[in-house]
């Protein structure tokens, strides 16, 4: 338990030094892109929405 626990702190602080980083960059044409950058984001989040229900049926499975 203590290790799946540190991973998921490895991942969130992982996730958090991402963010940082790509907040440093600017991006011109934000207005214009911002049908597309919504569209990517809301599949990322539906397919890390899923693996992570099937992740949590896999550890209430086996464990």
């Amino acid at each position: 338990m203590e290790f799946l626990i540190a991973i998921v702190i490895l991942i969130l602080v992982l996730s958090l030094i991402g963010t940082l980083i790509l907040t440093r960059k600017s991006d011109e044409n934000y207005r214009q892109s911002t049908k597309r950058n919504t569209a990517n984001l809301t599949i990322i989040y539906a397919v890390v929405i899923v693996v992570s229900l099937i992740a949590l049926g896999v550890y209430i499975r086996f464990y």
